[in-house]
């Protein structure tokens, strides 16, 4: 697992090499992986966009943008946790993400952005 604090959130993420849903033969493996973000600072805050990079071992990377995490925008009082489960599909069996939210402050709606620290998607044999 990884984690980061920037701009008073917390970011952890655990990695998990799905092999029910790759395909090594056709170049096609699927990584979940599990963020948790916890609010540290003393102000609510709201989740509005997220931004990825994703990086191939092959030299393939693409960024994907968007609104929210999973469907949601959360909303973290201070203290509180959000937990969410995505997936990302790789061409190869070494991939690398890691990117940002863009965050709000619910009491002075000022934004701010979020780093989600670099994260490694390696399936289990290549460890060796």
């Amino acid at each position: 697992m990884v984690s980061k604090i920037s701009e008073g959130v917390e970011i952890s993420v655990e990695t998990f090499y799905q092999a029910d849903y790759s395909n090594p033969a056709n170049n096609e493996f699927m990584f979940a992986y599990r963020i948790t973000i916890e609010n540290h600072n003393n102000f609510t805050v709201q989740l509005l966009r997220r931004h990825w990079f994703i990086y191939d071992s092959n030299g393939q990377n693409r960024e994907v943008e968007g609104e929210g995490v999973v469907g949601v925008q959360p909303v973290l009082q201070p203290g509180q946790q959000f937990q969410y489960v995505s997936g990302c599909n790789l061409r190869t069996e070494i991939g690398r993400m890691q990117g940002t939210y863009l965050m709000e402050n619910q009491h002075s709606k000022n934004r701010f952005t979020v780093k989600i620290p670099p994260f490694d998607m390696v399936v289990p044999f290549k460890n060796n």
